[in-house]
This record gives C-alpha cells, structure tokens and sequence, in this order.
C-alpha cells in the first residue's frame, strides 16, 4: 500500500475520532487549523470538521500546506526513489497532563473553577471521580483519591512533592487575580535566582503547583 493511501486512513482515523469526542486530538487541531485556535476541546468537537480538515492537519504534521502539496511532495519523492516524509519523521510528543489526586472531585473542580480560572472540560462518574479541567493551553486531571493516600503523604507537602509546574508569559497579573480570589498561596510571588518570578498555590488537598513566568518592571524597583 503506497504512503498516500495510509495518510488517506489516518485522515479517516482522525475524522472519526473527532465524532467519538476523543480529547487526545483535539489539540492536533487546534495546533494545525486557524479556526479552531483558542477553543476549549468541547468547542474544537461541537465545531464542523470534515474530511478535508482532516487532510490538512496530516499535510501540515508532514511540513506541507495542504493535502494537494503532500500528495505532490509524496509523488516526488516516489519518483525520485526518495524514502516518504512519514517514514523518517520522528515520533513528536504533544503534551503532557499532570494528574492531581483529590479527595472530591466536584469540591476541587469548583476550586480550581472559581479560584484558578480553569474550565471544567469534562467530568466522569457519579459522584465524579475523575476530571479534566483548562485554561488557555494548559490541561490538568483530577482524579480521585482515598485519604489512606492523603496521610501517606502527609509528611512530604514541601517544594519538592510539586503537583503540577505552570509556565506563565507574565506572573504578576495572575498572582494579582488569585489574591483577589482569596486563594491560599504556599509561596507568595518572589523573584527566582535565575531570574523568573514565581508564586505556589496549595488546593484543597494539600497539592502545591507553581506559576512561574516574565515579572512586571515594578517588580524588580
């Protein structure tokens, strides 16, 4: 089966799991269709996305525009005797999700809601005992945990059990919009020895993740 024809089924693949609301994809296309940049994964899978969408988020995974430059791109180096794009291109990791273990999930995702700013992209179970929740383009995972856990851990709550690490492109606005959300800070925004400005946020549950970013002018007087 020639190269072309295995980018035809992954571009099948990839429509239908888009229909299946698989949230694995949904930021593949994000990263490769205008139309859909800044939508959360609910708005990327309530959106039109056809087949033809599908073809050009594999030619733009490949380096190619659309799916008429790949198909050409492909029959070239065919030609050429040149081994296809998809055979030398090395495995691109996406992204990575952090899971946060609460013991309720529906009281962490009202905190994370109403104090962080996160949407609740979906929710599993009933009651849930697993979650994702957004802002912008970071993603975290709650998920249900046994207080057996939480005592096991008990000794270790410092800086160095992070939950989660959160890169920011300016910290203060946002630790200025916790503060006012009367969110309980374990480190309150300092100035790193490399440079950065950072603050740590403690949830309901004794997880510590830190916000770190660029810092204001005012910051450094």
């Amino acid at each position: 089966m020639s190269n072309i024809e295995n980018l035809k089924k992954q571009a099948k693949q990839i429509l239908r799991w888009h229909r299946e609301w698989r949230w694995t994809v949904a930021t593949d296309i994000r990263n490769a269709l205008p139309e859909f940049q800044g939508l959360t994964d609910r708005q990327v899978f309530e959106h039109e996305f056809k087949l033809t969408d599908a073809q050009t988020l594999l030619a733009k995974r490949h380096g190619y525009e659309s799916w008429t430059a790949l198909s050409a791109g492909l029959a070239t180096k065919a030609d050429a005797g040149q081994a296809p794009d998809a055979a030398q291109a090395p495995v691109r990791v996406e992204y990575a999700l952090p899971f946060i273990f609460v013991r309720d999930v529906r009281a962490s995702l009202a905190f994370y809601g109403e104090r962080l700013g996160f949407k609740t992209e979906f929710a599993y179970g009933e009651p849930p005992y697993y979650a994702q929740v957004i802002r912008d383009g970071v993603r975290l995972a709650l998920k249900h945990a046994d207080e057996p856990l939480f005592e096991a851990l008990r000794p270790f709550r410092t800086e160095e059990t992070l939950s989660a690490s959160i890169a920011l492109d300016r910290a203060k606005p946002l630790y200025l919009e916790y503060e006012a959300a009367g969110v309980r800070f374990h480190q309150p925004l300092r100035r790193e020895s490399w440079g950065a400005w950072s603050f740590m946020v403690e949830d309901p549950d004794g997880n510590l993740i830190v916000f770190g970013g660029r810092g204001e002018h005012s910051e450094a007087d």
